[in-house]
């Protein structure tokens, strides 16, 4: 810390216990100033001669010995009142980034410029200020906070902005030029412990391009705000620096950030610090993480920020979707809101919706420059990768797993937030089907309609091995669903072995031929194809050639074949005696040929979200159908 020495007398200030203060002198003392609750007895010659505010106030006295001024507002109270009396008698004062502010200011109050005496006290503060302070990465940081408590005049006199400025102009340094001894809050690595690092005194280590971010978190709100601000607009700091450094203050400032917690009685506070660091985020895509935007959006909905400030976060979030995972998505539900949900599925619904928007301008703008024509790409990411899009998917197929536990979650909203990202194609149908078990285990009321319309949300041919080992046990769901995956596997199976499909009805046909996605027949299925039951002897047919499938399975492998084969006569027979009761179980629900019925189905069940395996416990021999969820 840099610091200054003025006068060269002995101090000779002494005060007793009634905070009355008068300097050990020969001569009697001729006035007596009272700052606040403290008397000074001192000598008028030494303070009117450099003080033009003295000169005035003692000549509106009777002008005889023991005047006494009253000064109530002077800046810094006594402590710098003491200061500038000191410097008038010419005794040692020491002057350091705690206390240059508060005796600069005093010094203006009392008037105590070069046309009262040449090297005035304002001369001499504002010489240490430029050659030493503001030349002092730590003293400049020092010297801003204590502007706080006399902001006025610590604006009209510019030292906060010359604080600001000389902040601002060493964090923009190239970072070659700078050395470890710039930082005092930052926590130490590992190897700056190891003596063998330093040569000379000075660290051989290389110096991050964040090395001034803890520092800087040390600033009130306010004072933190302008100089990033400043920084910014200087422009010669990199927005990933900018992200950084936002996030040591929110650690800093927050307590509770990383865990989702307000301080108690902090809400006001906590509010405006939160605004204002959603005010600062970089518009730079990936300047901060996923994660970190996540968090705030987590504390701008508990301190109840407003909606602007929230869909501003809701859009930067949904430019980068696909960095953040489930957890940073479980947003709990504001208390007392419209939906009793635990989570707050309304605004992850949104968010998804922005990341679509990336997408929806496959052919750019077009500006005319001179006789050509220029394709312009937006600036809000242009066309998704399929990466980013399979990511998403994975990632809501997930989050709908989760959130597909609460009771209290309406159909509507798991449909809506499935079917957003349902025209992302993928190559398995794992997670949706997962998420749909869930939500069909925790909401066992629903109705038939209901179950229907969640079904169709996966396909049921994407659906991998250990998936259909699962579905077709799931007691949860409908029967048609049930023989739907049986049938694709059988398909399957008889695929990789080299073998055709044998002739089964056109109803039964149509799950394997109806592309994903397609329109709707005009004939529709009724509710009880959907939860038509079997009789007893027929699941317990199906069930066979599940376990003779799954057994096939764990004897050997086929390098073609989800599903190992004894041989290719044996898988026929399996499939033939299954197609029988698939044509029993349709025919009798149809009302009719195999030609009329199953229409509705494939093509509804068709758009669905996830590739991530649904873990099997089930065991061949064990009866009836269930679900390990």
């Amino acid at each position: 810390m840099k610091f200054m020495k003025l006068g060269s007398k002995p101090d000779s200030f002494q005060t007793d216990d009634n905070n009355i203060w008068y300097v050990a002198s020969e001569l009697a003392t001729d006035i007596v100033i009272n700052i606040g609750d403290a008397k000074f007895y001192l000598h008028k010659f030494p303070l009117l001669s450099k003080s033009g505010r003295l000169q005035k106030l003692v000549a509106n006295t009777n002008g005889g010995i023991g005047d006494e001024i009253v000064i109530h507002d002077i800046p810094g109270g006594p402590a710098a009142f003491e200061i500038c009396a000191k410097f008038c008698y010419g005794m040692t004062v020491t002057l350091n980034a705690y206390n240059v502010v508060t005796a600069r200011c005093a010094a203006d109050y009392l008037e105590m410029h070069e046309t009262m005496e040449k090297g005035n006290l304002i001369y001499k503060i504002d010489v240490f200020l430029n050659s030493s302070i503001f030349r002092s990465w730590k003293d400049s940081i020092i010297v801003l906070q204590t502007t706080k408590s006399m902001m006025m005049l610590a604006e009209e006199l510019k030292l906060v902005s010359h604080c600001i400025e000389s902040i601002a102009s060493k964090v923009s340094v190239d970072v070659s030029k700078v050395d470890w001894s710039y930082t005092y809050n930052r926590k130490k690595l590992p190897e700056e412990n190891d003596n063998r690092m330093l040569t000379g005194g000075l660290r051989t280590i290389t110096v991050p391009a964040d090395w001034w971010v803890e520092d800087l978190a040390e600033l009130e709100l306010d004072l933190y705000k302008r100089v990033l601000v400043h920084i910014k607009n200087r422009g010669l700091v990199h927005d990933e620096v900018i992200g950084e450094a936002l996030k040591a203050f929110a650690s800093r400032r927050l307590p509770g950030f990383n865990k989702g917690v307000i301080p108690s009685g902090d809400l006001v506070k906590t509010r405006s610090i939160v605004d204002t660091i959603v005010w600062l985020l970089p518009s730079e895509k990936g300047a901060v993480s996923c994660g970190f935007l996540l968090k705030l959006l987590k504390m701008v909905i508990l301190v109840d920020s407003g909606e602007m400030v929230k869909m501003d976060l809701v859009k930067k979030i949904g430019q980068q979707l696909e960095e953040a995972s489930v957890h940073d998505l479980l947003i709990r539900a504001k208390e007392g809101g419209i939906d009793s949900t635990i989570y707050d599925v309304k605004t992850v619904q949104k968010i998804v919706e922005e990341f679509m928007v990336r997408d929806q301008d496959r052919n750019g703008e077009f500006e005319a420059d001179g006789n050509e024509i220029q394709e312009v790409r937006r600036s809000t990411g242009g066309i998704l990768s399929e990466a980013s899009k399979l990511m998403v998917a994975k990632l809501v197929d997930s989050y709908l797993a989760e959130v597909a536990k609460d009771p209290n979650l309406p159909l509507s909203m798991f449909v809506d937030l499935a079917e957003t990202v349902s025209v992302f194609s993928r190559p398995a149908h794992d997670g949706i089907y997962r998420a749909i078990d869930m939500y069909l285990k925790a909401h066992p009321g629903i109705s038939k309609s209901e179950r229907k319309r969640i079904c169709r949300l996966m396909d049921c041919k994407k659906l991998s091995v250990e998936a259909c080992m699962h579905a077709v046990q799931n007691e949860r769901l409908p029967l048609r669903v049930v023989v739907q995956v049986l049938f694709f596997e059988q398909v399957r199976a008889a695929a990789s072995s080299g073998s055709s499909t044998p002739d089964l009805p056109k109803a039964i046909k149509d799950l394997n031929s109806t592309s994903h996605g397609s329109s709707r027949s005009t004939n529709t299925n009724t509710e009880e194809d959907w939860d038509a039951v079997a009789t007893t002897e027929e699941l317990k047919a199906l069930r066979g050639e599940l376990a003779s499938l799954r057994l096939e399975r764990n004897g050997g492998g086929h390098a073609k074949s989800p599903l190992a084969d004894r041989s290719s006569v044996h898988k026929l027979k399996g499939l033939v005696a299954t197609k029988r009761i698939l044509t029993k179980i349709w025919s009798s629900k149809g009302g009719g040929t195999g030609e009329n019925s199953g229409s509705d189905s494939s093509g509804s069940l068709g758009s669905g979200n996830r590739d991530e395996h649904v873990k099997m416990v089930s065991t061949p021999s064990r009866k009836g159908r269930h679900s390990v969820s």
